[in-house]
């Protein structure tokens, strides 16, 4: 049963105008040590699957490359993401877009290839093993247009972060790049478009009447703000965690982590189903 929301209201009133917006990491998928294993929550999947020939658009809007969400997004003998009728997934902070199978993006800065290079020596001469498996450390998770320094391996994964915080930041300014704070994760990425931006970009391009937008971390207060400023009838949904508890502050509906994300979307779906 769907909680009684003004923005979801909205969204069953006209479910043709709506955008249903989706981080991926936390939200669609859970948080895993090695950002190489995460996959997408099968029931989540399923959902919007369902939901996709209902509404005016599903968008995942994501800062890993928008190939690799929908690499992650195949369940097995199950519908996947790219199963979602008319899916768009704005990879890179919407740097790359992904439609009916395409994928347009265009090259990455050169600063990315400069934080490519530094980094390892770096981490090293800060005193910071880099993870190869399973063993302690820090990972590397390099994402063509942006790269991430995960702590969730090292051994007090809060105070390597801390640690890494100002070293980070300074590479970011001599290279012409931002760093991005997330769940124990640094992300180091070209300046200029956020989930905000790419957010509100899609919801002028699909004229929407209304729109749902669900994430989980830092990076997605800005496709927050972008709800709030966009005029339109809408709901922020905070997939929450202990590690991020921001969101949870300004969301107008907070469930648990992505599993809770796929039961709000199986019952949005099936409330559209019945109207």
């Amino acid at each position: 049963m769907l909680p009684d929301i003004a923005g979801l209201a909205a969204i069953k009133a006209d479910p043709r105008g709506a955008v249903v917006g989706l981080d991926f990491d936390g939200t669609l998928a859970p948080i895993v040590p090695d950002p190489a294993d995460a996959r997408v929550d099968p029931h989540a999947a399923a959902a919007l699957v369902r939901l996709g020939g209902l509404v005016g658009a599903v968008v995942i809007v994501t800062g890993r490359p928008a190939a690799t969400a929908v690499a992650y997004g195949e369940v097995p003998d199950g519908p996947s993401l790219a199963d979602v009728p008319g899916l768009v997934v704005l990879g890179q902070y919407g740097l790359e877009r992904w439609e009916d199978g395409l994928l347009t993006s265009p090259p990455p800065p050169p600063g990315v290839g400069r934080v490519r290079a530094a980094l390892p020596a770096l981490l090293a001469s800060l005193g910071f093993p880099i993870s190869g498996g399973a063993e302690p450390g820090v990972t590397i998770e390099d994402k063509g247009r942006a790269v991430a320094v995960h702590t969730r391996r090292a051994p007090d994964p809060e105070a390597s972060l801390r640690a890494l915080r100002e070293p980070l930041a300074k590479l970011a300014a001599e290279t012409g790049m931002l760093v991005e704070l997330g769940r124990l994760v640094l992300e180091l990425r070209p300046a200029g478009m956020d989930k905000g931006h790419a957010l509100r970009a899609f919801l002028a391009e699909r004229e929407a009447r209304s729109v749902l937008f669900a994430g989980d971390d830092l990076g997605d207060l800005a496709a927050f703000e972008a709800v709030r400023l966009s005029g339109l009838p809408g709901v922020t949904v905070c997939s929450a965690s202990t590690e991020v508890t921001a969101l949870a502050d300004r969301a107008d509906l907070i469930v648990e982590g992505p599993a809770g994300v796929a039961a709000l979307l199986s019952a949005l779906a099936g409330a559209l189903l019945e109207h």
